[in-house]
């Protein structure tokens, strides 16, 4: 098999009719292998026209978006050797999963790194820029490693994941899997993707007061936990 093939691709979604179609038919046509979209809560079609598309779908009603992201990975497929993380609101720059076969075979973990490009960085709203600096700030000074971005598109060898034992349920997911990654010694890659404008749903991240508020604390509150659990003062 290619190594796309053994690739499953978890895209939780809450609201995302516009587009979650689109999502799905572009990662069959890159031969992504198995498609599993987690319905966090729409109130839409979006559950359906994921089906509708070829996609697994599983539900998870509790709102947060690591939630959604564990409940993705429960009972995977034997064949999958990789999990792709992306969004289904058709921002991410998907074509780039192709070009990052090759890497396969000498990383662990591949990050879309949308500061790398213009298109990426033009794509950024002024909260996403303050928080992936701040966040790759409180990386580099407590772990030594320095991350260029924070973003959703990644793909992560299934034995590493599964090795992390995730605890973040919200949106401090994806800095607990990297600051994880280096205390793990994974090998990491970072690449230069573009961004594209979203084309449906609304962000519950920039998209409100609340939801940028409630993301950066989320944040905040992980990185907090990792740092006191490396110097020995929580479990």
């Amino acid at each position: 098999m290619s190594s796309l093939a053994r690739v499953m691709a978890i895209i939780p979604v809450r609201d995302e009719a516009a587009t979650i179609g689109a999502v799905v038919q572009r990662l069959q046509e890159l031969g992504v292998g198995a498609i599993r979209v987690v319905d966090n809560g729409s109130s839409d079609a979006s559950a359906a026209l994921a089906l509708a598309a070829g996609a697994e779908v599983v539900h998870e009603p509790r709102a947060g978006y690591g939630r959604a992201c564990w409940t993705g990975l429960q009972h995977l497929p034997d064949p999958v050797r990789w999990i792709l993380f992306c969004d289904g609101d058709g921002s991410d720059d998907l074509a780039a999963v192709a070009a990052w076969r090759p890497l396969m075979h000498g990383a662990d973990l591949i990050l879309g790194n949308r500061c790398a490009t213009a298109a990426g960085r033009a794509r950024l709203t002024p909260v996403q820029r303050f928080g992936n600096r701040l966040a790759t700030t409180l990386i580099r000074l407590g772990w030594g490693h320095a991350y260029a971005d924070l973003g959703p598109l990644r793909l992560i060898r299934r034995e590493a994941l599964e090795a992390m034992a995730m605890a973040d349920r919200g949106f401090g997911w994806t800095i607990e899997m990297q600051v994880k990654a280096i205390e793990a010694g994974l090998r990491i890659v970072e690449c230069g993707v573009h961004q594209h404008p979203r084309r449906g749903g609304r962000s519950k991240i920039s998209g409100t007061l609340r939801g940028s508020v409630g993301a950066g604390l989320g944040i905040l509150a992980t990185v907090g936990r990792l740092y006191g659990r490396q110097l020995g003062l929580l479990p």
